[in-house]
């Protein structure tokens, strides 16, 4: 299979038998989905902080690495999880549950249908999909709020925190005059086009982070 595009959701395969993972590619990859196949957990746990769009289905039950451990592994090393799919065998519910109150979003048992495979996928996709666009949200209400000064941070805690001007300058140990000029440069620093706007932007940045 050749590599998609960088920006393409890509759906990752791991599973130990061969031809289950083939075939299981070539479902996926008949549907229009760039795929990725791999034979261990440990392989995708290798490439894993690289992975920025798609989702993953993994077998629960493989050698060495289970799908299990690989889903505790993604999150001991704060790597930003893709949803997670997992597929177990007859009798493996309670190996299922316990991955998805460690992070997996569905599983499937086998033998399950190309149906319900898609739509597990589809609606997998659908969750990064909604994820990367607040992310994105996020990053770029961030890069704004970098631009203000130490001081003019201060004043922004403050005024999300619906504080008036007096409230914000004796706090600050500064005169309201010198609040109201901090505020006309944080809303030309930012591109806010109201107060509004700019607590919003305070807000997706991370208020403790200011």
């Amino acid at each position: 299979m050749s590599d998609p595009a960088p920006d393409r959701p890509i759906v990752h395969v791991i599973d130990d038998d061969e031809a289950a993972r083939e075939s299981l590619g070539f479902l996926l990859s008949t549907a229009g989905h760039a795929v990725r196949l791999y034979p261990a957990a440990a392989d995708f746990l290798a490439v894993a902080a690289a992975a920025r769009s798609g989702c993953i289905i993994t077998d629960m039950r493989m050698p060495g690495m289970t799908g299990l451990d690989l889903i505790n592994a993604i999150r001991a090393q704060g790597i930003t999880p893709l949803p997670i799919i997992v597929v177990t065998g007859h009798g493996d519910v309670p190996l299922a549950v316990a991955a998805m109150k460690a992070g997996a979003g569905e599983f499937l048992e086998k033998p399950y249908s190309e149906a319900a495979l898609l739509a597990a996928v589809a609606n997998a996709l659908a969750a990064d999909a909604d994820l990367s666009e607040r992310e994105a949200r996020r990053a770029q209400a961030a890069q704004r709020i970098a631009r203000l000064s130490g001081r003019e941070r201060d004043v922004l805690r403050g005024l999300v925190r619906g504080e008036s001007n007096k409230v914000i300058a004796a706090a600050l140990g500064i005169s309201p005059r010198t609040v109201e000029v901090y505020r006309a440069n944080l809303m030309a620093k930012t591109d806010a086009g109201s107060l509004s706007e700019l607590v919003r932007l305070a807000m997706l940045a991370g208020v403790a982070d200011l």
